[in-house]
């Protein structure tokens, strides 16, 4: 019984740091997108995230998130939900 218990939690150790590789290789483009959706927003394929150095400040980030589908105009403050603005084709950043 004692070996068993062993063998599970080896197991999940190792399951654990395997998942944790695989959130790391995720890029800024794909955290984004996964907070873009999960406030309801469309974001089919996120593509690039440039950070807009005039609109960011301390503990403000402002990023140009572009999705195969839109564009998105994205400020992060940390434990707060991103203030979205979609950012209309044709149109300056």
């Amino acid at each position: 019984m004692m070996r068993f218990t062993g063998l599970a939690f080896t197991a999940l150790l190792v399951g654990g740091l395997a998942g944790s590789t695989a959130q790391a290789e995720q890029t800024l483009p794909d955290l984004l997108a996964v907070q873009l959706r999960a406030q309801g927003y469309a974001c089919d394929k996120p593509l690039k995230a440039e950070r807009d150095d005039k609109l960011s400040k301390p503990d403000n980030e402002a990023w140009t998130l572009t999705c195969s589908n839109a564009t998105y105009r994205v400020s992060r403050v940390p434990d707060l939900a991103a203030k979205v603005e979609k950012v209309e084709e044709g149109k300056d950043k």
